[in-house]
């Protein structure tokens, strides 16, 4: 009889049900349902094949020779194992995931640190309803009017002429 085995999944299937979104759920439990009745159906069969009683079959056969040939080739057989060539890529993919990330979660807290410096700006500065235009000029001096060099409504800097050429 044949020995029973314990099967284990390398799935974490419970940390991966918390990262499926709700849309894709269905999907999800669609692909654990088919993983676990493969896994039924593998562990269904027995560890090792069940050994041939060649003594038997040499008693019945009447061709000499046939059961030691077929005895022969059946132990001679070797059915390899195929061989991992997916995991050292998916193992690079996996490392340069977590270089992105790591590059993501950088580049997100360098637009925190700014976000939150501009934050304090907006927080120091005046309402715009309390300010005077003096206050605007101090607070805000690149938008602020200049007598030296007016601008054109709309006031913006697509709107702005450049000078004249003036002919002489």
């Amino acid at each position: 009889m044949a020995t029973k085995r314990i099967a284990q999944s390398a799935v974490n299937w419970s940390a991966m049900a918390e990262k499926v979104s709700e849309s894709q759920r269905p999907m999800f439990n669609a692909f654990k349902l088919k993983s676990d009745q493969y896994l039924r159906r593998v562990m269904a069969n027995p560890e090792k094949p069940p050994a041939i009683d060649w003594a038997y079959y040499q008693a019945r056969v009447a061709v000499p020779g046939l059961v030691e040939s077929f005895k022969k080739q059946y132990e001679a057989l070797k059915v390899p194992y195929p061989v991992d060539k997916v995991t050292a890529q998916v193992d690079a993919q996996e490392k340069e995931a977590e270089i992105a990330i790591k590059e993501f979660i950088a580049q997100s807290n360098r637009r925190v640190a700014e976000a939150e410096a501009e934050l304090k700006k907006w927080s120091s500065v005046l309402p715009f309803g309390q300010m005077t235009m003096e206050d605007f000029a101090e607070a805000f001096p690149e938008q602020a009017w200049n007598a030296a060099k007016p601008t054109y409504w709309p006031h913006d800097e697509a709107s702005q002429q450049p000078p004249a050429k003036v002919e002489h």
